[in-house]
């Protein structure tokens, strides 16, 4: 793969985090440099690591991974957009717990947005990446545009999140945002 062709790909797999990033910067509505540092790291983390997981088993598993790698991508934002849905639609007292600050909110979407990247990973193998060194710019690349897509979409959405009204339920539509995402990644496999 060519270097231009591998910055279009770390593009496309980090636009999934953008989105994400940019509803959660909707959602915290305040600079929190810890909190955007933090997410955007773990985004660039996982979805360097997921490639190279996917290309260390592909040569064993590729057919098992790639048989429900979709579904499980699906799954993982259904189940954070239905319940962020859930709480959107919760009277205002309740305490509501999706919250993009949580780490483990962060890990969880982390792991949801880079299952495509895993696939990529396995797509790595069968192409001809056969050692870590010949591995480096591909990872470092994805990781890295990653990282600051996320970032740039927190900011975005910090920022543009700060003029929407409160009633408007920015969670909500985060919510939506990530059924369709996971229902677009369903759709793609199974239609490809």
């Amino acid at each position: 793969m060519s270097t231009l062709d591998l910055f279009f790909l770390s593009v496309a797999l980090a636009m999934d985090c953008f989105t994400i990033s940019i509803v959660s910067g909707v959602i915290i509505r305040q600079k929190t440099w810890r909190v955007i540092l933090q997410m955007s790291f773990f985004f660039g983390l996982f979805q360097a690591f997921m490639p190279l997981i996917g290309w260390a088993v592909a040569r064993r598993f590729a057919h098992h991974i790639e048989a429900y790698d979709h579904w499980l991508a699906f799954g993982l934002l259904a189940f954070l957009g239905i319940r962020m849905i859930k709480e959107a639609l919760q009277p205002e007292e309740k305490e509501h717990h999706f919250n993009p600050q949580k780490i483990k909110t962060q890990l969880l979407l982390a792991i949801a947005t880079s299952i495509d990247a895993l696939a990529v990973g396995i797509t790595f193998a069968f192409i001809g990446y056969r050692n870590l060194s010949q591995l480096a710019l591909p990872l470092a690349m994805i990781g890295g545009v990653s990282v600051v897509l996320s970032f740039t979409g927190t900011l975005l959405g910090i920022r543009f999140g700060r003029s929407i009204n409160h009633r408007l339920q920015p969670e909500l539509a985060g919510g939506i945002i990530l059924c369709l995402i996971g229902t677009k990644i369903l759709i793609s496999h199974l239609t490809a």
